[in-house]
């Protein structure tokens, strides 16, 4: 899939088939951030326990405090939180079985990591 978005639509691929979207926050102009867009195999065993083929993924502030929250209210925790020198992780699921993966990044390292892969 990678290669056809590449070739037809000329998409950058990073070094982990994620495509970035590097975008501008007009509070913080200096500051480059992302929106990511990645395709799976068919066979992915990523999306579970979700039967969904696809997921969605949402940049959160303070994840900690948002999984405490979220726990409280009863919502089903598909992964507790993963750190990264990009960013921490964690996954819920939605009503509908949506699997839904929080991301607190930090910006400038993923900047460093992904530097000359984006879209502009």
């Amino acid at each position: 899939m990678n290669e056809w978005y590449k070739k037809h639509l000329g998409f950058k691929q990073a070094g982990d088939n994620s495509i970035l979207f590097e975008w501008r926050n007009t509070d913080t102009p200096e500051e480059k951030n992302y929106t990511v867009w990645s395709p799976f195999k068919n066979d992915t065993k990523y999306f579970e326990p979700s039967q969904k083929d696809y997921m969605i993924n949402l940049r959160v502030e303070n994840l900690e405090a948002l999984m405490e929250e979220l726990k409280k209210e009863g919502v089903q925790i598909a992964s507790e939180i993963e750190k990264f020198e990009y960013g921490k992780f964690a996954s819920i699921i939605d009503p509908e079985g949506n699997k839904i993966e929080l991301w607190e990044p930090v910006d400038s390292e993923f900047t460093k990591l992904y530097e000359g892969n984006t879209i502009h």
